[in-house]
C-alpha cells in the first residue's frame, strides 16, 4: 500500500478528522544494527507467519485555544453535570494565576472541587502514589490538572487507578518494567490546562515517572488516558522562568524530530490481535508527520526569541501552539532514541540542579536531558530517512545546497549542536556529573525503555546506546 504525504493544504480537514478520531514487537538484539528497508526479509508475511502492521490511528484531545480561555473551564464542568472535582497542581502554580484563574471560574460556575498541590515536578512511583491515594479516598466524577507535563501526568494517574480502584501502580505501566495492560473502559473526565510550552501531555495519552527501585524513568500509555480537554491559554505560561522556557521548549523540539525520523508504522512489526492493543506511539505515519515538521519549523524560529527574551509574547504564543502541534504527532507517531537515552540520565541523576527550578531533590529537567543526545542521536539514525535529516537540518539553519545524503546524519548532529549552545544548553551528560565509568549503569536503566527504542529507524541495543552516551558527555 503506497500513501502520500498529504499537502497543507488538508490540514484544516486533517484537524476536523482529529477532532472527531476513536477513543477508543519490537527490536529485542542486544548490540546488532540493523537499518530497515523496503525489502527487509523480516517484514515478509506468509500464512505461517503473522500479518505485518498495515494501519495506524490517530487519537487527540479535543484542544481550546485563546488567551483568557481559562475562565471557560467552571462552565465545562457544569456542563458534565460534575459534582466532585479534583484539581491537580503543583506548590509553585498553587501560588500563581494559572490555578488562580480555574478556582475563580469554578467558583462562579458553583462546580464543587477541592485542590491537590502535592505534585512533584519530575513525578516519582511514590508520588503518582499519593496522587492516586488522595483520589480514591475522594472519589471525583472529573479531574482538572493545571501544571506542566508532570502535573498532567499525575492526574493522568489519579484518573486511571481512581476508575481501577483495585489495580496495583505496575498493573498499567509499560512492559518490561510493568504488566502493560490495556486500558478497556472509559475513564472519568479529565481537563488539562497546561502552564508550559512543551511536553503537549494536554493532547497524549502518556504519563511519565521516576520508578526509583529500578533507577529509570517508564509510564503507561493508552489512548484511554488523554484528557477529554486541553485548555492552551497563553496567559498560563507567562510565569514560566527563563529556564522552564527553554527546558520544555526543548522537549517539543525533539517530539517534532523523533516523530518524523521514528520507523515508519508499517515496519513497527506484527499487527495487533485486536486494535485494542495497537500501541499509541506507532510509529511515523502520513498525519503525524505535518503536525511535527509543522511544529519543528515552528520551534526553529520561535524558541530561541522565547528564551532571549521574556518579554515576547509573541514567541511565547507561538511556543504554546507548537507544543500541541507537536503533541499531536508525537502522541500517535512516538518518540525514540532522545526520549529513551534521557529517561536513564534523569532517572540516575543524584546531585544536579538545574538552575531556576524549585526542587527538594536533584532534578534534571525532562527537556534538557531529552536534548543532550540529540546530536548524537541524530548522527546514528541519519542512514534512515537521510531526506529528513537534512530537511530538519536545514529547518535549524545548516546549508544542505550540496549536501550529500550519506552525510546526513552528521550535518544534523552539527547543526543540533549549534542550536542548543546558542540556546546555553549544558555541554553534554558531563555537566551532570556523568563520566564513561557511568555508561553502563546508564545504558541498563535504558535499555528497558521498549515502548520507544523500539521505535528507532535503526536497531538499537546496549553497544549502539553506549556510543550515543559516550559521544554525548560533550557536545561543543
Amino acid at each position: 500500500m503506497s500513501i502520500l504525504r498529504p499537502s497543507a493544504k488538508t490540514v484544516s480537514n486533517l484537524m476536523r478528522m482529529v477532532g472527531t478520531s476513536c477513543s477508543c514487537p519490537a527490536h529485542s538484539a542486544r548490540g546488532a544494527t540493523h537499518v530497515h528497508h523496503p525489502g527487509c526479509s523480516h517484514r515478509r508475511a506468509s500464512a505461517s507467519t503473522p500479518r505485518p502492521e498495515y494501519a495506524f490511528e490517530m487519537a487527540t484531545s479535543t484542544v481550546r485555544v485563546g488567551t483568557g480561555a481559562t475562565q471557560e473551564i467552571g462552565m465545562d464542568l457544569a456542563n458534565l453535570k460534575s459534582k466532585r472535582v479534583m484539581v491537580f497542581t503543583d506548590p509553585n502554580i498553587a501560588k500563581l494565576h494559572p490555578l488562580k484563574a480555574v478556582v475563580e471560574s469554578l467558583e462562579r460556575a458553583k462546580v464543587n472541587f477541592t485542590v491537590f498541590k502535592d505534585v512533584r515536578v519530575e513525578p516519582s512511583d511514590k508520588s503518582f502514589q499519593d496522587a492516586i491515594d488522595a483520589a480514591r479516598k475522594y472519589n471525583p466524577d472529573a479531574i482538572v490538572a493545571v501544571g506542566g507535563g508532570s502535573t498532567i501526568d499525575t492526574a493522568k494517574a489519579a484518573n486511571l487507578y481512581t476508575v481501577f480502584g483495585d489495580a496495583h501502580l505496575l498493573d498499567f505501566v509499560n512492559a518490561p518494567l510493568g504488566k502493560g495492560r490495556p486500558v478497556d473502559r472509559p475513564l472519568l473526565p479529565l481537563i488539562a490546562v497546561p502552564t508550559t510550552a512543551g511536553t503537549g501531555s494536554e493532547c497524549t495519552g502518556s504519563a511519565i515517572f521516576d520508578l526509583k527501585e529500578k533507577g529509570a524513568k517508564t509510564g503507561i500509555a493508552d489512548r484511554a488516558l488523554k484528557p477529554m480537554l486541553g485548555i492552551i491559554d497563553p496567559l498560563n505560561t507567562r510565569s514560566m522562568p527563563t529556564q522552564v522556557r527553554l527546558a520544555s521548549g526543548l522537549d517539543v523540539l525533539c517530539h517534532a524530530i523523533e516523530s518524523y525520523t521514528a520507523i515508519p508504522y508499517y515496519m513497527r512489526g506484527e499487527a495487533p490481535a485486536n486494535p485494542l492493543q495497537r500501541p499509541a506511539y506507532q510509529g511515523s505515519n502520513p498525519i503525524s508527520d505535518i503536525w511535527s515538521s509543522h511544529a519543528l519549523r515552528m520551534v526553529a524560529k520561535a524558541l530561541p526569541r522565547s528564551v532571549a527574551n521574556p518579554s515576547d509574547t509573541e514567541a511565547q504564543d507561538t511556543m504554546t501552539l507548537a507544543a500541541a502541534y507537536a503533541g499531536i504527532g508525537f502522541g500517535n507517531g512516538g518518540v525514540h532514541l532522545m526520549h529513551g537515552c534521557s529517561y536513564g540520565i534523569s532517572g540516575l541523576n543524584r546531585s544536579y540542579y538545574h538552575p531556576e527550578y524549585v526542587s527538594d531533590h536533584p532534578l534534571c529537567p525532562h527537556g534538557i536531558s531529552v536534548a543532550v543526545t540529540s546530536p548524537a542521536v541524530a548522527e546514528f539514525t541519519g542512514s534512515m530517512h537521510p531526506d529528513r535529516h537534512l530537511e530538519i537540518a536545514q529547518v535549524l539553519g545548516a546549508d544542505v545546497t550540496n549536501a550529500k545524503r550519506d552525510d546526513a546524519g552528521a550535518i544534523l548532529g552539527d547543526a543540533l549542536r549549534r542550536f542548543l549552545k546558542d540556546l546555553g544548553v549544558p555541554n553534554g551528560i558531563s555537566a551532570f556529573g556523568y563520566t564513561s565509568a557511568d555508561i553502563g549503569a546508564l545504558v541498563d536503566s535504558i535499555l528497558p525503555q521498549h515502548r520507544v527504542l523500539k521505535l528507532s529507524p535503526r536497531q538499537t541495543g546496549a553497544e549502539q546506546i553506549a556510543s550515543i552516551l559516550e559521544r554525548s558527555l560533550t557536545n561543543y
